[in-house]
């Protein structure tokens, strides 16, 4: 687009005379996001969606998701995909219809509700993963991948049980992946990933002889502590042979 300030005048022009209004609003947020003008975009669709057809609204409901993304706007992200999930369950998402058409990529794909329903699902948990709220965020995970799975999810996934110190339930899930259980899991990004995933649980699981032994809290105070009473407890030694620390001896009476 050679004039995309230019651009927004005539989609404001096309929406004040209702003329296309579905694609000028959804069009005009798009531009206004490339302008990094999205908190703009935002309440331009708040304040002109009403003049969109029904058929629009999911469209432009997708559209400030990314927006809510760009902004850093988790709250409103959770708000909507909450009310996305309701419209799932009383069958008004994708017009009651169990497929729709989507674009990606420049090609035209089929959607199923079930794989809709999945990738909300795994939108909210990356919200309250942004929160912070890894307890929320594992239980979404868990419904999504249940209806669902895929890679992507299965490391978010991880990621959640890594950050409530769960490392052998976040092992067992990696590992799953790395073996290809999972769709996607062949994609480099995801292999490169679980290599990271699985680096973070190492730094941060306790050694296998420190781990199940009956009535050992290992939390991460009691790992650090007992890990500055062995540093306390170790005398320094030399890395010399006995013969050498002998010699060594000798040397220093000589010099006497």
């Amino acid at each position: 687009m050679k004039d995309p300030e230019g651009s927004i005048l005539w989609f404001m022009k096309a929406i004040n005379e209702g003329d296309r209004v579905d694609s000028a609003l959804k069009d005009m947020a798009v531009v206004m996001k490339q302008l990094d003008r999205s908190e703009e975009a935002i309440e331009a669709i708040k304040s002109f969606r009403y003049l969109c057809s029904k058929l629009a609204q999911e469209s432009l409901d997708n559209v400030l998701l990314d927006l809510f993304k760009t902004c850093g706007k988790v709250e409103e992200q959770i708000v909507l995909l909450k009310q996305k999930l309701r419209q799932i369950y009383e069958g008004k998402l994708f017009n009651g219809k169990p497929i729709k058409i989507a674009r990606s990529h420049g090609k035209k794909i089929q959607v199923t509700i079930t794989q809709e329903t999945a990738r909300v699902l795994g939108n909210l948990g990356w919200a309250y993963m942004q929160k912070g709220n890894f307890m929320a965020a594992e239980v979404v995970y868990k419904k999504a991948q249940m209806i669902y799975a895929d890679s992507n999810k299965a490391c978010n996934l991880a990621q959640c049980l890594i950050k409530q110190a769960r490392y052998d339930e976040a092992r067992y899930i990696l590992e799953d992946v790395w073996r290809g259980n999972y769709l996607g899991s062949d994609d480099t990004k995801t292999k490169n990933r679980v290599e990271e995933l699985l680096l973070e649980l190492d730094l941060k699981q306790p050694p296998p002889f420190l781990q199940n032994i009956p009535g050992l809290d290992l939390d991460d105070d009691f790992v650090n502590g007992l890990d500055h009473l062995i540093n306390e407890w170790a005398q320094p030694k030399s890395r010399r042979l006995p013969i050498f620390e002998e010699i060594s001896t000798f040397r220093d009476q000589l010099a006497c």
